[in-house]
């Protein structure tokens, strides 16, 4: 989505009463406000868990702006700012300003296209910025988040929500998917991007990459990001691993087609010419037409991936990124002609652009 600032004019004349109530509603009362009552004295006491996550992460959230565009991004250690690939572009310095207005200059020293992150350098933080931890734990579906950043240039704007899903695969700038994503359904408009997604105890859940409509809003997720932010401070880039094949569910319609007892596993359609799996795996070479549609036939279906059960092209994904490095040898499990059988492949690099394969 584009991350260009709008005239703060149109954004104000669009949802002036919206921001009204907004910032009504995180004004602070005056003394002589405060409730009489001591039970409403009590209530009124009580921080909002939104409120106090907001104090305690929003000093590490940022404004990016790049030549041509702006984004978001977070502070992820002393001299390093996370944000998206789409955010940078093809930049090599951008502007970084913090919420209490301090700018500082940023060197990007590493982007990956594939799972759209990118790695920003700072001489320094502002005094009392604290970086932000990735959290440890998975994200759940249902728990609450925040999502803080920079949308139309507004910045340190903060939208709540919830988990609504996981596992999603996002599309990459690059035509790939990204992996393992998080869903919510937190309020993301152009200029979010790169920012945190945050859970109520202050761990980012996700960096939120994609949104705007519909409620639906997703992220790359933290076990990704701390496998690929790393080595772009390190070294510039990450090298994904890459199987080479291109897949697709097996439905009642592919299992009956295939002579499958039953639905389950991913039919391997295709396989990339030269590719790690070129002459391991045997992809679709038939067709037949069941209930009127034309299904493919023939190749192999794959159940397991390292003895980890594989039920959708997400599992495969996921498992890949979070487990796999270029090199390594995975055993794959697969249906071939009625029996079960195991097929290693060595993984190669993901290449620059797709062909359809994962």
């Amino acid at each position: 989505m584009s991350e260009r600032p709008i005239d703060r004019r149109r954004v104000l004349a669009l949802g002036g009463a919206a921001l009204t109530t907004a910032l009504a509603g995180c004004g602070s009362r005056t003394e002589a406000e405060q409730p009489q009552h001591p039970e409403q004295a009590d209530q009124a006491s009580t921080e909002s868990p939104y409120a106090a996550v907001y104090r305690d992460v929003a000093d590490a959230v940022a404004l990016i702006r790049a030549p041509g565009g702006q984004g978001s991004g977070f502070a992820y250690d002393e001299h390093h700012v996370v944000t998206n690939a789409h955010v940078v572009g093809t930049a090599d310095a951008v502007d970084v300003q913090f919420r209490d207005g301090q700018w500082r200059s940023g060197e990007v020293v590493g982007v990956d296209p594939h799972s759209d992150l990118a790695a920003v350098a700072l001489d320094d933080l502002p005094d009392g910025v604290e970086p932000l931890a990735l959290a440890e734990e998975p994200a759940v579906v249902g728990r609450e988040v925040v999502a803080i950043g920079s949308p139309y240039s507004l910045d340190g704007t903060v939208t709540t929500g919830i988990v609504s899903g996981v596992d999603r695969s996002i599309p990459a700038p690059t035509g790939f998917r990204i992996p393992d994503g998080i869903q919510t359904d937190a309020a993301v408009n152009p200029g979010n991007s790169g920012g945190p997604l945050v859970s109520l105890d202050g761990g980012v859940l996700a960096v939120i990459n994609s949104g705007g409509g519909d409620n639906i809003a997703f992220g790359i997720s933290a076990p990704l990001a701390r496998r690929v932010v790393p080595e772009l401070i390190e070294s510039g880039n990450y090298r994904h691993p890459y199987l080479g094949v291109a897949l697709t569910p097996v439905t009642p319609a592919v299992a009956a087609a295939n002579d499958l007892d039953e639905a389950r596993g991913i039919l391997v359609v295709d396989v990339a010419p030269g590719g790690p799996a070129a002459e391991r795996l045997r992809p679709a070479t038939g067709s037949a037409a069941v209930d009127g549609a034309r299904v493919r036939t023939d190749g192999d279906v794959l159940v397991e991936i390292d003895a980890t059960e594989v039920v959708t092209t997400e599992d495969l994904g996921s498992y890949l990124a979070l487990n796999a490095a270029p090199g390594d040898t995975v055993e794959c499990r697969v249906l071939r002609d009625g029996t079960e059988r195991t097929v290693e492949v060595e993984l190669g690099v993901r290449p620059g652009r797709p062909s359809d394969a994962v």
